[in-house]
């Protein structure tokens, strides 16, 4: 008796995946929960584990094949076979591009004749059958019935199609690799920000000193009390609540024609992976320390670099904030994670002199901080607003503490 393998439901929204890697040959011995085919989907890559104990006795979907929920992906046979061999280093494979249906054709022009005139049979014969420019050849250019009836004989030749556009010549120094369904999506949802929302940013800098100098006063004592390092995105994350507790709407998102109001913070901190850009969700900041922060957005890290983030740990979100001063980025736009109507890049810290309120020019840490918005939700005067706020609470970070 055979058990089947099948696709496992892969959370919210997502109804199928890719075959990304089979870590089984058929006629290998399989241990009940043992890892056995991975599959990836447009947000995270999940393992499937084996159902039973047995031998691997049919592979049904193969590597870069489309599977959807419920699908069954091979079968596993009762008595022992031979020990898996090692696994190949993992296919790039991807579910091949979706096919582009051809725009309908445009409806038939609206009736015309060349002539103001039709005789009652002549126009009923034109309309229907969506002529167009039929010539007539009564009195006076009266449309005829006949006419009409010519016209439906010989219609007019159809528009020549456009010649096929040439194949791209390939260049033998280039290398051609499918795209994952991860980077795919990514690559769809950014173009759906561009294309659906009111797109804006606004910048401002912000002096770091004091958030220097508090890292470097608690760091030690913070990581032995705590078990985790006293990191720049906590304090962060803790400012975008502040801010987003005054100016509500960077906090909402539009529904059909309903503005949502949400009432709590679920911060989302991109993740830069092998794979792409991944967004995994700190649920209700406001309630938590900043120890709980930092060590929740560890174990996010550790997740997606080791492949192991659930889809429940990227859904949802009111917030985003992507740090691109981890790669050197001194100054950039990010772009919306929809539905969501904002989001804060953070950047790299640069040494720049600095004219001080007394008239004297120092030399500060400064980091610029761009804040992306949709203007549909958040007016200007809102967003510059969220912005100079999340810039006090970080150039004086008793603020935060204080709830001041």
């Amino acid at each position: 008796m055979s058990t089947d393998i099948k696709v496992p439901t892969l959370g919210e929204s997502v109804t199928e995946a890719t075959i990304a890697k089979w870590f089984k040959q058929v006629g290998d011995s399989v241990s009940a929960d043992e890892p056995l085919v991975e599959l990836e989907t447009d947000k995270v890559t999940i393992e499937v584990p084996a159902p039973a104990a047995g031998v691997l006795s049919d592979i049904s979907a193969k590597v870069g094949d489309t599977v959807g929920v419920g699908a069954i992906l091979g079968a596993i046979g009762e008595g022992s076979g031979a020990p898996a061999k090692k696994p190949e280093a993992k296919a790039e494979a991807a579910a091949p591009s979706p096919t582009v249906a051809p725009k309908p054709q445009a409806g038939p022009a609206p009736i015309q004749t060349k002539s103001d005139v039709a005789s009652p049979a002549a126009s009923k014969l034109i309309a229907e059958n969506n002529l167009s420019n039929v010539s007539g050849t009564g009195k006076d250019g009266r449309v005829t019935k006949g006419d009409a009836l010519n016209a439906i004989a010989s219609p007019p030749p159809a528009a020549k199609a456009p010649a096929p556009r040439a194949p791209r010549e390939e260049d033998p120094r280039e290398e051609r690799v499918k795209m994952t369904r991860l980077r795919k999506r990514i690559a769809e949802r950014l173009k759906e920000a561009q294309n659906t929302a009111a797109m804006l940013t606004t910048f401002n800098e912000v002096d770091m000193t004091a958030l220097n100098a508090c890292r470097n006063q608690y760091k030690d004592a913070f990581e032995k009390k705590h078990g985790v390092k006293l990191g720049f995105m906590s304090f962060f994350v803790k400012a975008c609540v502040t801010a987003l507790k005054e100016w509500p709407a960077v906090n909402a998102e539009i529904d059909g024609d309903e503005l949502v109001y949400k009432n709590f913070y679920d911060i989302g901190v991109a993740v830069g992976t092998p794979n792409g850009l991944v967004v995994p969700v700190v649920r209700d900041c406001d309630t938590l320390s900043f120890a709980e922060v930092e060590k929740t957005i560890g174990n996010y890290g550790k997740k997606a670099r080791d492949g192991k983030l659930a889809i429940e740990d990227m859904t949802g979100g009111t917030f985003t904030i992507s740090n691109g001063g981890v790669y050197g980025s001194l100054m950039s736009t990010p772009i919306l994670n929809t539905p969501q109507s904002g989001i804060l890049g953070m950047h790299k810290t640069q040494m720049r002199p600095v004219v001080m309120p007394d008239g004297k020019i120092e030399a500060r840490p400064m980091m610029y901080l761009a804040l992306s918005y949709d203007h549909r939700v958040i007016d200007g005067r809102e967003a510059v607003s969220f912005l100079v706020r999340v810039k006090e609470c970080i150039e004086d970070p008793q603020r935060i503490l204080l709830d001041m």
